[in-house]
């Protein structure tokens, strides 16, 4: 592989002298800055043979260097070996940064080049700024490594269908209404939109395209009397053709994005969000029209779900927290007694989803990971790596599907035998911290800032921490991880906070991580609502939508306060209340001792 590696390199480098340019960015990414990239969209494993998730890949005329954190370094090393790759470790101290590497090697006027449909917007802008003293050049208008991969796989494409109006809750005329009050509030008349699952929900339609998103590669360009989606004219029906031309919406080639933008009439502004659109579609635009960058306006209305969907949303966590149970249950009362490795279990569970009515697909892939593995946020066990399950120690299990009525994600950690008092005391503390979150109340106006906290207190109290925010949002039938709201307590400029708004949805995920030991994660998935109104304001709240038993065998009481103790007591009231009727005969049985008061 090493070796096949090296040729590749050798012969962009060749191509790279051909086109006059010095040094060549390959990101891991499609054109929309996907979580997931097809198997179309993986140049950056195809030239350097390495097949992690995340990473950069830089070729310059002398070195070629890969990019890649924490959860990669291992496979990173064996991948690259042989390969003549140097290995950047990022955030590791002294390793410096792509932009810091490049300010440290470009030189006057040298060139720059990269596909601009895979690099963002907001990442090319940075490198302007890095490099604004060099007098660089920038050349991102053409995919130049695209010639030496002769068997590259077809790009992504599947059917669009539609999400009926009775479980949307809300027609796309309604929706380029709303969107064309925030066009008008911000004074510009045209909007692009390369963010797949905003135009999924602009336009009440799903597809495929991307693994476990179940979105299409499109993209959409408004105006205050014209909505336009560019898609692969394969991926059309006559019932989604209907359905477009019915809401005002007209269809062109998804190639076609660059050519209409040269050509189109603009008058007016354009707004475009940097951190959602590509370089090249972004530049495009700055070069016709006076560019808005601001987060698309799609995003916040998404965020905040109808009754409809909340109404969906309820039932499909329910269905998903009963299978997630029983699944807890056998997993508890089989290990050590039957075979079971960390892949086989995520099959069964998997399975199990997929009898729930409406299921369309899993929301990721299912994380189960057994001891020491679970050290690892995003552990992923595969065909090769799959460890034995006995009956001791912690299994934690990170799983969610995509159904007709909601996307869900949940987490929880079971103890399968014995487990240290150091274990149950980080167990009991990450279950304190997720409980006194959704236990919260706060003013109307806060973000995920000023809440973040209140998940780590418990932790902190200790001096522990766990390195990942506390929530995220979540889409309805769309991404399991959605914007603009978030948990976390660290300011990051670029990132707007967002305010917590009723009828957003996210997620309550502290954790505890020891290398080489154990990992701890329990996710719940809570609704907010809004709360008593005073003189003091609006107060808002949590509510449940996850109903999944917190395993009280690795509860240590004496590390709680009082109010914790009848927090948890209250949640698995709520917990048996709401899953018993799925129940019966010895399961009840475990459901009542499950949920038992302690």
């Amino acid at each position: 592989m090493g070796n096949a590696v090296k040729q590749r390199i050798g012969a962009l480098q060749k191509l790279l002298a051909q086109e006059n340019i010095d040094f060549y960015i390959v990101p891991t990414a499609d054109y929309h800055s996907s979580e997931y990239v097809s198997d179309y969209f993986k140049m950056r494993a195809f030239l350097s043979g390495f097949t992690g998730s995340a990473g950069t890949l830089v070729v310059g005329n002398e070195e070629a260097g890969l990019w890649t954190d924490g959860r990669y370094f291992v496979q990173a090393e064996k991948e690259l070996e042989g390969s003549g790759i140097v290995l950047y470790r990022m955030e590791e101290e002294g390793v410096p940064t792509i932009k810091e590497y490049l300010e440290k090697h470009v030189t006057e006027g040298q060139t720059i080049g990269f596909d601009g449909r895979v690099v963002s917007a907001s990442f090319g802008k940075e490198l302007e700024e890095e490099l604004a003293d060099k007098n660089v050049k920038f050349v991102y208008d053409r995919d130049v490594a695209a010639q030496l991969w002769k068997d590259r796989p077809a790009m992504p494409m599947s059917r669009l269908w539609i999400v009926p109006e009775e479980s949307c809750g809300m027609r796309v005329e309604e929706k380029l209404s709303k969107v064309r009050e925030k066009m008008t509030e911000e004074g510009v008349e045209h909007l692009l939109i390369a963010k797949l699952d905003d135009i999924m929900w602009l336009y009440n339609v799903r597809a495929n395209d991307v693994e476990h998103n179940p979105v299409a590669l499109s993209y959409t360009f408004l105006s205050m009397d014209a909505a336009v989606l560019f898609i692969q004219d394969a991926a059309l029906t006559e019932e989604t053709k209907a359905h477009l031309e019915k809401s005002g919406v007209s269809c062109q080639k998804y190639t076609d994005i660059s050519d209409y933008l040269k050509n189109c009439a603009i008058k007016g502004k354009v707004w475009c969000s940097g951190a959602d659109s590509n370089y090249m579609l972004y530049k495009l635009v700055q070069s016709r029209a006076e560019l808005v960058d601001k987060e698309n306006p799609t995003e916040l209305l998404k965020a905040v779900k109808n009754p409809v969907e909340l109404e969906n949303i309820r039932r499909c966590y329910l269905e998903d927290s009963v299978v997630l149970t029983k699944f807890l249950f056998w997993m508890k009362e089989n290990a050590g007694k039957v075979p079971m490795d960390e892949l086989g279990v995520a099959k069964k569970l998997d399975a199990m989803r997929a009898e729930i009515p409406g299921f369309l697909d899993l929301s990721f892939e299912t994380i189960s990971a057994y001891k020491a593995n679970a050290a690892m946020a995003h552990y992923s066990a595969t065909q090769e790596h799959s460890d034995t399950i006995g009956a001791d120690g912690f299994y934690l299990v990170d799983s969610g599907g995509q159904y007709e009525g909601g996307t869900t994600d949940v987490t929880r950690t079971v103890a399968l035998g014995a487990v240290t008092d150091e274990m149950k005391l980080h167990f009991t503390k990450v279950a304190c911290a997720m409980l006194r979150l959704a236990d919260t109340k706060f003013l109307s106006g806060c973000t995920g800032r000023n809440l973040d906290i209140i998940a780590r207190e418990p932790l902190w109290d200790c001096a522990l921490d766990y390195k990942h925010g506390t929530g995220h949002g979540i889409g309805y039938i769309l991404n399991v991880h959605e914007g603009p709201h978030r948990l976390s307590w660290q300011y990051k400029p670029e990132k707007k906070e967002a305010v917590l708004e009723e009828g957003m949805i996210v997620s309550d995920e502290p954790g505890m991580y020891v290398q080489d030991s154990h990992g701890i994660r329990t996710e719940n998935i809570v609704e907010i609502v809004k709360e008593s109104k005073n003189a003091y304001g609006q107060f808002m709240g949590f509510r449940h939508l996850t109903y999944v038993p917190i395993d009280l065998d690795a509860i240590d009481i004496q590390y709680m306060e009082p109010s914790d103790i009848r927090k948890l007591n209250a949640y698995h009231r709520q917990v048996f209340e709401k899953l018993a009727p799925y129940f019966a005969g010895k399961e009840l049985e475990k459901l009542k001792y499950a949920t038992r008061a302690v």
